[in-house]
């Protein structure tokens, strides 16, 4: 059975438990992305949260600092974690043409309808805007041009460098970049996106977040369950993709139930990922400022100074994963003690229970630890007491580049579990992963991404594939890079300048 958060009421985290007719569920499903059969599922396996009212505060200069308005970590299995609202949806969108500044007027203006229509809090809907290299050669002299030039900021270490750079293919996604590189399941070439921004959104209830995204794309003029008006931007945007995302404890091993996935039963009851461990725990994300432009006097990678246009602003990378769960669970293989291994380091946190499967075969709230950005080496040359063989888990091979030198992360995780069809071979629904992280550069990322892999260390050591991490359970379709600005330029930035 399902184990529930601190506080959990048994009413749906959808639409306030009310009955939905087939096609206002059709209608919702379309806007968010998944399928009604999933959607409806969502509805009534999900549960909302109670959750502790926070202190009225002013809206953050950092779009994505919400911690003020969220609540407190809990403790599970003595470890402490923090659980974001339940529903994120990743709307991507293309411009329709170069905003004017009377459009930029009209975006704030929408912004800052949703904002008070509903409460900025997990109860109501966090909002997010990022935009990518496309918006930006729209404007008057393009990436290259004196606009851009002028207000960019640049890598502190290599000033000729935008902090805002495109996407690349990982050292182990499919693409023709690295024709070594072949999965079990899902052969799918890497796309590398081109969409002009991404409206990120977050709530406790999914339909305050279809609802929200309705009302931007002109499908509708309701806000909060009252007439709105329009939002003015429908000739403007066009919806690329919509992801839906759900994170809460239980809830992926529910869906699986529902859909009778094969490896239902082996994913653990309590956690909120796919894989059967937690990646909520309060120590793995750091702080806005530390990812923002600005940085702080442990991690300062752009030469941005405040007051400057795009000071607390940040990159966000956003992939979309499909994820081979059929591999990771495979029995008699693939036991507890070879995925905590995988996910995290060695020696193992957990050695697990004497039955390695059912229920998820051990504990699924682990610590992040963090000992040193040599760890993964060390890892990888001394052999396994568990079986004998080089290993290097996820984690430590991140966290070979991704702390700063007081040990915090220099990123903000925002990724979780989705079930959904897109660019699935055949359309059928799977078990996915929407990433997106916030980082100071984009050239952060792409290091923290090649440690991620690790390649140079496992060729060194003689570490087997089969040994490496997540790297050939995992296979990102889409990745692209985008530019959070700070709050005060969230609408079409630079718009009225050009």
């Amino acid at each position: 059975m399902r184990r529930r958060e601190s506080g959990d009421p048994a009413r749906p985290a959808g639409s306030g438990g009310d009955a939905l007719t087939r096609r206002a569920l059709l209608g919702r499903a379309a806007v968010l992305g998944v399928s009604a059969s999933t959607l409806s599922a969502l509805d009534l396996l999900a549960s909302v949260p109670e959750r502790a009212a926070a202190a009225h505060s002013a809206l953050p200069e950092i779009q994505y600092q919400i911690e003020k308005f969220t609540p407190k970590t809990i403790t599970e299995e003595r470890v402490k974690v923090s659980f974001p609202p339940v529903y994120t949806l990743f709307a991507t969108f293309a411009l329709t043409r170069t905003p004017t500044k009377a459009d930029q007027e009209a975006f704030s203006a929408a912004l800052a309808k949703i904002e008070s229509s509903y409460p900025f809090s997990p109860s109501g809907v966090f909002t997010t805007v990022a935009y990518g290299i496309p918006y930006f050669e729209r404007l008057p002299g393009g990436m290259s041009g004196p606009l851009v030039a002028g207000n960019m900021p640049r890598l502190l270490n290599e000033p000729e460098r935008y902090v805002l750079e495109e996407a690349v293919p990982g050292p182990t996604d499919v693409s023709p970049q690295n024709p070594e590189v072949t999965k079990e399941r899902f052969n799918i070439p890497v796309r590398i996106e081109s969409n002009d921004l991404v409206v990120t959104l977050r709530s406790d209830s999914n339909s305050n977040v279809d609802e929200v995204l309705a009302w931007l794309s002109g499908e509708s003029t309701t806000l909060a369950g009252q007439p709105a008006g329009e939002s003015g931007l429908a000739d403007l945007l066009t919806v690329t993709s919509r992801r839906l995302m759900f994170v809460q404890m239980g809830l992926p091993r529910a869906v699986a139930e529902e859909w009778n996935l094969p490896y239902a039963q082996t994913i653990n009851p309590a956690s909120p990922m796919w894989m059967g461990f937690s990646s909520q725990q309060a120590k793995s994300s750091g702080k806005p400022k530390l990812t923002s432009f600005l940085g702080t006097p442990s991690a300062r990678l752009t030469n941005a100074r405040p007051g400057q246009y795009f000071d607390r602003g940040s990159i966000m990378h956003l992939s979309h994963v499909i994820m081979d769960l059929e591999q990771w669970y495979e029995a008699p293989k693939e036991t507890y003690r070879r995925r905590v291994s995988a996910m995290f380091s060695q020696p193992l946190l957990s050695q697990g229970n004497a039955d390695q499967f059912s229920g998820g075969g051990g504990p699924a709230f682990l610590p992040n630890h963090f000992d040193s950005a040599a760890y993964a080496q060390n890892e990888a040359r001394e052999p396994a007491q568990f079986d004998g063989e080089p290993h290097l888990g996820h984690t430590s091979a991140l966290q070979r580049t991704s702390r700063s030198t007081d040990g915090s992360p220099i990123h903000i995780r925002a990724d979780g579990p989705g079930y959904d069809s897109l660019d699935v071979p055949g359309g059928a629904s799977l078990p996915k992963l929407h990433f997106s992280i916030f980082v100071p550069t984009a050239a952060f990322f792409a290091t923290m991404r090649r440690s991620q892999a690790s390649t140079d260390l496992a060729q060194k050591y003689n570490v087997p594939p089969k040994n490496v991490g997540l790297e050939r359970f995992l296979t990102a379709t889409r990745r692209q890079n985008y530019l959070v600005p700070p709050r005060r330029h969230r609408a079409f930035p630079l718009a009225e300048l050009a």
